[in-house]
């Protein structure tokens, strides 16, 4: 009997440590449903105060306590002067786009941009942090024409690439008037890629017949279940083609003194090699980039928030490993082409 009531505690201690867990998680997504609710909106960032501040600080950490007080007031007084000034300093309004397979960020991209045009004018410019690794023709498509839309009011347009701008990544950065790449950032990619596995001898193995009822000769070519034909190939490498040959296009129409033929192969190239064929106009990080127009101009930082559904938000984390697996291919790639 006592070993009975051992066992049930025991049972009964686990049951409401699992209950008490499960409460924990609902009450957590519900606080961070209800924390992004209120997130909704266009966050602007003033970058020189940021910059400032940080020097401040450490300035303050390792001077003498007397030195750091005369700095502080010189400080505050050189404060107090540009901002008597009357001459207004050019702007630059600095946007971050990470992108994935599906360009995400694309909402985000959008709301920043109909913004900044509401109060950028020529004298300003825009600033893009750019890392994408490409992914959905259309989806990417649809960024770049974020970016075009800055570039058809006039307004210069900087792309930076610290890490990787290929393939629909490199269709965004393209539009820019100037691309910055670090030495050793990832460009280039101009090419189109569809890989489809096909199941149809698993299928017939196992005795699984499948149906495919199609009006329109070519509404579906290659498929992943059904038996696939050389004609069906055939278009959809003639569909690939095409898409090819728009995004060389698009590529052409902004950075027209690139030689097509040597570098839309859909090989990619480091900062230092990007510069040679002209996939890049200067080797620079973002971080110089934005400590050389600190001196002259003021920077603010745009950054739009959406709110996220709780379903969406959920599956955030399996997209998100999707994602992991796609770069961990990118990157070994690049490892195999490392010395060793």
């Amino acid at each position: 009997m006592i070993e009975f009531f051992s066992e049930y505690g025991l049972f009964l201690l686990k049951t409401v440590t699992l209950v008490v867990a499960v409460i924990a998680i609902i009450g957590a997504l519900a606080a961070a449903g209800k924390k992004a609710a209120h997130q909704e909106g266009l966050e602007v960032e003033d970058l020189n105060k940021k910059y400032k501040s940080m020097a401040s600080a450490l300035k303050q950490a390792v001077m003498k306590k007397a030195d750091w007080k005369k700095e502080a007031k010189a400080e505050k007084e050189r404060d107090k002067a540009e901002a008597k000034a009357d001459e207004s300093r050019p702007r630059a309004f600095i946007i971050d786009f990470k992108g994935d397979l599906k360009a995400s960020a694309v909402p985000s991209l959008r709301e920043e941009v109909s913004a900044l045009l509401e109060v950028a004018s020529r004298e300003d410019q825009v600033v893009v942090r750019l890392e994408n690794y490409g992914g959905v023709v259309h989806e990417h498509g649809l960024a770049a024409s974020q970016l075009v839309r800055i570039r058809d009011k006039e307004i210069p347009l900087t792309i930076v690439v610290d890490k990787v701008a290929a393939s629909g990544g490199y269709l965004m950065a393209c539009v820019a008037n100037r691309i910055l790449a670090a030495p050793f950032a990832i460009l280039g990619s101009i090419g189109v890629l569809a890989q489809i596995p096909n199941f149809n001898r698993m299928l017939d193995s196992h005795g699984v017949d499948f149906e495919q009822i199609t009006a329109g000769k070519y509404k579906r070519s290659v498929t992943m279940f059904g038996k696939n034909t050389d004609e069906d190939r055939a278009k959809l490498k003639e569909e690939l083609e095409d898409v090819h040959l728009l995004f060389k296009g698009a590529v052409t129409k902004y950075r027209p003194d690139m030689d097509m033929d040597k570098i839309a192969t859909g090989e990619h190239w480091y900062g230092t090699r990007a510069l040679e064929f002209g996939l890049a106009d200067e080797l620079k990080t973002s971080d110089e980039l934005l400590a050389e127009l600190a001196k002259d101009h003021d920077l603010y930082r745009l950054a739009y928030k959406i709110k996220q559904p709780l379903q969406k938000r959920l599956m955030a984390g399996a997209d998100a490993a999707m994602e992991r697996v796609d770069a961990l291919g990118w990157r070994k790639r690049f490892e195999d082409r490392l010395p060793r």
